[in-house]
């Protein structure tokens, strides 16, 4: 819901209306005209609910013929991340993606396992729920470093992987996130985090600045739908400062044995302008995988390219999906 309309009091005026955000779509609606289904309205039609081992589950998925591509996002953004690379393959595939727990419209139990092993069993038992095997699994960020988690213990459960910029060996936290990371975990995250969801645009740039090339074309109604389950209320900012403690790189440094066992075809995509994640971890990560072959670099791309970049993205999966069908 528009913050315009809920902050609005009193009778509506001809000015009120022009000054919605929406206030095109508002008026045709109101002329009983048809109006074009937003990005996110579109995605939301295909979202689901399903009840997996750690409880309910929000998903998107389209249908479609072939096996399943399941894509997982990271800390701090949600199925969302995925909604170009969905648009670019509708019809083409089958697009699960889904909400990982206390993020987008999934919620979180008050124990949830926020650790890495924890999270790469939500994603085994949404498998189970959905009765997915064999997927092409998409991850980025932090869904990265669960995928691979999840890929070392799950390889029969794959057809192929492909990470993109992510978690890899010991760089959990990466050194740009140690002011945060170190604020967490002294328990002062979760005070000063819900102020940011009272300016938005101010939110936009200040969390997300550094993942996108151009933060300004990441819609508010994003930012919002990212924000809001993190940080609306003092529980739920608690919740995600318990998430931020308990990812630790010992969790991806005890499956490496597995990863260097790993014959599940992989691709790495990786944007090469990242500060979080250097493109040095794309080569360890091929060094290290053995099913891993091409490392392809998107120049200039950032954290959130999957996103803001994701013709790039879709067209580097088509090749990899071709390769393996």
């Amino acid at each position: 819901m528009s913050v315009a309309l809920v902050e609005h009091t009193g009778p509506w005026t001809p000015d009120d209306v022009e000054a919605l955000p929406d206030a095109t779509a508002f008026r045709r609606r109101r002329r009983g005209e048809k109006t074009m289904p937003t990005v996110l309205e579109r995605l939301d039609s295909h979202r689901s609910q399903v009840h997996a081992r750690s409880g309910s589950v929000s998903y998107i998925d389209t249908g479609g013929p072939g096996r399943a591509a399941l894509f997982v996002h990271g800390a701090g953004t949600s199925s969302y991340l995925w909604r170009h690379v969905i648009g670019q393959l509708d019809g083409q595939r089958r697009c699960v993606a889904v909400d990982l727990p206390l993020h987008g419209q999934t919620p979180a139990a008050a124990d949830q396992d926020f650790s890495l092993p924890g999270l790469a069993r939500f994603v085994a038992g949404f498998c189970d729920a959905l009765e997915l095997t064999d997927v092409d699994l998409v991850a980025n960020d932090t869904g990265g470093a669960i995928a691979q988690v999840f890929a070392a213990g799950n390889a029969d459960r794959l057809h192929t992987l492909t990470l993109t910029n992510c978690e890899a060996h010991d760089n959990l936290p990466p050194k740009a996130l140690l002011p945060g990371v170190l604020l967490a975990r002294m328990g002062l995250f979760a005070r000063l985090a819900p102020r940011m969801v009272r300016d938005i645009p101010r939110a936009r740039k200040r969390v997300y600045g550094s993942g996108y090339q151009d933060v300004a074309s990441l819609p508010d109604d994003v930012v919002r739908a990212w924000l809001e389950p993190l940080f609306g209320t003092a529980e739920s900012a608690r919740q995600f400062q318990r998430l931020i403690t308990s990812l630790r790189a010992r969790d991806l440094l005890a499956i490496e044995p597995a990863l260097a066992r790993l014959q599940v075809p992989t691709l790495i995509v990786w944007g090469t302008g990242d500060k979080f994640f250097r493109r040095k971890w794309a080569y360890w990560l091929r060094e290290t995988i053995p099913g891993a072959t091409d490392v392809v670099e998107i120049d200039g791309a950032r954290l959130f390219f999957p996103d803001e970049r994701a013709t790039e993205l879709t067209a580097a999966l088509r090749h990899h999906w071709d390769t393996h069908p």
